[in-house]
């Protein structure tokens, strides 16, 4: 019996012992499990956080390849842009060159497709002189009355404008296909002063120069110059520099011979277009002219008489730095006048003839002009010292120059004219000197800056002349010193 209720009792207790470890063997399995639960969720979290980070990776993969490309895109865009500045500089450059190659336009105009341009300069002279003057005083002396007719106290001074001058230019009319017109009105003021009262010297009269239409072909070189201009044995381009003698220029009548006569020039270029040398050839006819018999200003001259042009010619040379020239002039003068009623005791016709060559050489800073003169009754164009009759004469004028700088430059001058003192005497006026030579010298410093110029200015003049009884003999020496100014425009 104890048996059965042992064996019963370790039933029972081993019974409970298994019911009390089931739990306990399960607990390994729900670790387990949690763990791989947790582990499930990890992973699943990691797996969405790498997701989510590829998915930003290809976004900023994708930002990146856009930036690139945009990238990419301003760098061509830029490079275009460069590259058409490039074109833009290089068209306005040439846009520039061609517009500086093309005369400025003129700040107004006259008839439709003419254009006028106004141009000139100002001018004004203080001046001090030891004698009275040929030809007036101030910017118009040349050299000394003779004798004692020139003769002041001690000197003399004033301030002389009538070098202002200016003139208008015409362009653009058009005669044909093929020719082309322009012209030129020119003024100074030498017309003398608005009468003769106490204030009449501060009134200079204008005076006209120069009236004259071209006529060109440009494609032959050939242009046709009517109305009134320089006459061809006046160097116009060789005119000696001064800031003071401008409309009388340095040697003017006095070995610088030449005149303003209304009349037509015919000028050609003989090697028009082509290479080297210029080579031009004009002939010129003018109205004639003398100092008399009668009226000088309603045309009653002995070169009025009939028809007697003044004829002339010459040739001229340009190089790079240098220019030559030869002319000719030849007339005939009837001293019996227009009515042919005046009495000639000496002669009753007279031949004027002259032979001038010239020239200019500009070497590095230096600058030489020049030219001589032979003649024969040239007092019409300031030859023979003004002297009117059949007089030989010969005579020239050389100036020098070097500019130092840009600015400062010094200029020396000579000239002379030696009338033939046998026809001086001959045809000398009656109780008046007779003018037998005449030498001129000056010095000139000039500085210049823009439109303006200044100089002070040094002339001396020595003539030899009879007196007025034609028997004796004198010399008169005269100086002339003066600051300039001038602006141009």
């Amino acid at each position: 019996m104890n048996s059965i209720r042992s064996g019963g009792r370790k039933a029972v207790a081993l019974s409970v012992a298994c019911a009390l470890m089931l739990p306990m063997a399960a607990l390994p399995d729900l670790a387990h499990a949690q763990s791989r639960a947790k582990k499930s969720t990890r992973e699943a979290e990691l797996e969405s956080r790498v997701s989510q980070l590829e998915q930003q990776l290809a976004e900023l993969k994708a930002m990146i390849q856009e930036q690139k490309a945009a990238t990419s895109q301003a760098t061509a865009t830029a490079q275009a842009a460069q590259t058409q500045a490039q074109q833009t500089d290089e068209k306005v450059a040439k846009v520039e060159k061609t517009v500086a190659a093309v005369p400025a336009k003129p700040i107004f105009t006259s008839a439709p497709g003419v254009s006028v341009a106004l141009h000139g300069f100002i001018n004004a002279n203080a001046f001090n002189q030891s004698k009275v003057f040929t030809y007036g005083n101030g910017a118009s002396a040349e050299y000394p009355i003779p004798g004692l007719g020139g003769r002041v106290n001690d000197s003399l001074s004033g301030v002389d404008v009538r070098n202002t001058r200016f003139w208008l230019d015409f362009t653009g009319a058009k005669f044909t296909e093929s020719w082309a017109g322009s012209g030129r009105l020119e003024m100074d003021f030498f017309g003398g002063f608005n009468g003769t009262g106490a204030y009449s010297q501060q009134q200079p009269t204008p005076r006209l120069r120069q009236a004259y239409m071209d006529i060109t072909n440009a494609a032959t070189g050939t242009t046709f110059r009517i109305g009134q201009m320089w006459d061809l044995m006046f160097p116009l381009e060789y005119v000696p520099q001064s800031l003071s003698h401008i409309a009388f220029p340095l040697g003017y009548g006095t070995g610088l011979i030449g005149w303003r006569y209304p009349g037509i020039i015919l000028m050609q270029d003989l090697n028009h277009g082509s290479e080297g040398v210029k080579w031009r050839f004009d002939l010129g006819v003018f109205e004639g002219s003398w100092n008399g018999p009668g009226l000088t200003t309603n045309y009653l001259t002995a070169g009025n008489a009939g028809f007697k042009p003044q004829v002339e010619a010459r040739l001229t040379a340009k190089g790079s730095n240098w220019q030559v020239f030869g002319a000719a002039h030849y007339s005939k003068l009837d001293l019996h006048g227009v009515d042919g009623e005046t009495v000639t005791p000496i002669k009753s016709g007279i031949k004027s003839t002259a032979y001038e060559v010239g020239g200019m050489w500009m070497p590095g800073n230096f600058m030489i002009k020049g030219a001589v003169y032979t003649g024969t009754a040239i007092a019409q164009i300031f030859g023979d010292l003004s002297q009117f009759g059949d007089i030989k004469d010969k005579g020239g004028y050389l100036q020098v120059g070097y500019k130092f700088t840009p600015n400062w430059s010094l200029y020396g001058t000579y000239a002379g004219s030696k009338p033939n003192e046998n026809d001086v005497l001959r045809w000398r006026t009656a109780n008046a000197p007779g003018l037998l030579k005449n030498r001129q010298q000056a010095l000139s410093l000039q500085y210049t800056a823009g439109a303006y110029d200044f100089s002070i200015e040094w002339l001396h003049s020595t003539l030899n002349s009879t007196t007025t009884n034609g028997l004796g003999r004198q010399r008169t020496s005269a100086n002339e010193l003066t600051l300039n100014g001038n602006y141009r425009f």
